[in-house]
């Protein structure tokens, strides 16, 4: 069995996951095969989930080249452990087969303590499927929708009637209206033999997140750990290696490489793709990707595959680039003010670098190329 430095591991997950030498990514891959490899993105928060697929796709993928993605095949719904995921299609199909039951009791108990009981939820699906067979509509004017029909979707009732729309098959965020994802209808794809599909997107789960524990798969899915071990055991390809005396698994022959610095997005499955997140960030950097434990993952500043500590735009959104970089345009445009001018990110550095690699990272977020 091969040992693995956590130097070395940490350098096969970025590979693993799609991130090189350089800054950004050497994918070749389009935004569709980037989400295929990695069977599915966490994507609650919409903003964070575009970058992490256009950081995964073939370097000079842009924003709208990924949102042009939901036209061919990529979906957006609730799937494991009551989060959002965008996936393939037939992917998400997999994903349900597994999980939605499971999901399903979970989104209902919450339902009934927001006043929902079977009658309005059995309205409010024959409603969604009425309504979003003319087309693709916006969240809001389904909910309003909603409304109009009599089903309340105050107190949060509208969000949780999606959710179970979605583990019922019949909803999903399909394309994009401009900057707006829309809702579609329609039935999910059929999945005839579950657990040979279960299998095939385990070895994809592993090959982009390798070196990988078990116990972080079935955290992943959200499923019994006597589940995923037993697909595990009949995938062929899989190799077991040592990680600091930890058993992981990882595709066969899977090699890393130095990854220098490395920008990733908030709620990045570099992180959130493993329950033991160790490998990848100290404690220290944890409390400042996710302060005070409030559930949000903040965007990581990634130095050879360990998080150093986080960046991110000021609260009105603003993307931004460096002061030298800030400088050089001022030079190039004269003394005049810019009143559009971007703002710069905000950086939190959390474990201690070398001067060389702080003027990469400073050159990292004056080129960061996802605005």
């Amino acid at each position: 069995m091969r040992e693995l430095t956590a130097v070395e591991a940490r350098r096969m997950r970025m590979v693993s996951q799609g991130l090189v030498t350089g800054g950004w990514l050497g994918s070749t891959r389009t935004p569709l095969e980037a989400v295929r490899h990695s069977v599915a993105l966490q994507g609650q928060d919409l903003p964070a989930v575009l970058r992490a697929i256009a950081a995964r796709s073939t370097p000079g993928t842009t924003l709208d080249d990924v949102r042009a993605a939901f036209d061919d095949g990529l979906v957006r719904s609730w799937a494991m452990r009551g989060t959002l995921f965008v996936a393939a299609a037939d992917d998400l199909a997999v994903l349900h087969a597994w999980t939605a039951e499971r999901m399903r009791r979970q989104e209902w108990r919450m339902c009934e303590v927001r006043g929902i009981d079977q009658a309005t939820a059995e309205r409010a699906a024959d409603v969604l499927v009425e309504v979003l067979a003319d087309g693709p509509l916006l969240r809001s004017a389904m909910l309003a929708a909603w409304e109009a029909a009599g089903v309340s979707t105050a107190g949060g009732r509208g969000y949780h009637l999606l959710a179970l729309g979605s583990y019922d098959g019949i909803l999903r965020f399909g394309p994009f209206d401009g900057r707006d994802q829309l809702l579609v209808g329609g039935p999910r794809p059929s999945v005839p033999e579950p657990e040979r599909a279960l299998d095939e997107a385990l070895r994809r789960f592993v090959g982009a997140r390798g070196p990988v524990h078990p116990d972080d798969v079935a955290w992943w899915l959200g499923l019994p750990k006597a589940i995923v071990r037993a697909s595990l055991a009949r995938i062929e390809g899989l190799e077991a290696v040592l990680v600091e005396g930890r058993e992981m698994l990882v595709v066969a022959g899977a090699a890393g490489e130095s990854s220098d610095v490395v920008l990733v997005p908030g709620f990045d499955e570099l992180l959130l793709g493993y329950r033991d997140r160790s490998l990848v960030a100290s404690p220290a950097v944890l409390a400042a990707v996710v302060p005070g434990g409030n559930g949000v993952f903040r965007p990581m500043v990634v130095v050879d595959g360990a998080a150093v500590g986080t960046w991110r735009f000021p609260a009105s959104g603003a993307a931004g680039r460096s002061s030298a970089a800030r400088s050089r345009r001022a030079t190039a445009r004269g003394p005049a003010a810019d009143p559009s001018a971007p703002v710069e990110p905000l950086l939190e550095l959390v474990e201690p670098v070398s001067a060389v690699t702080r003027r990469r990272i400073d050159a990292a977020l004056a080129e960061w190329p996802h605005r």
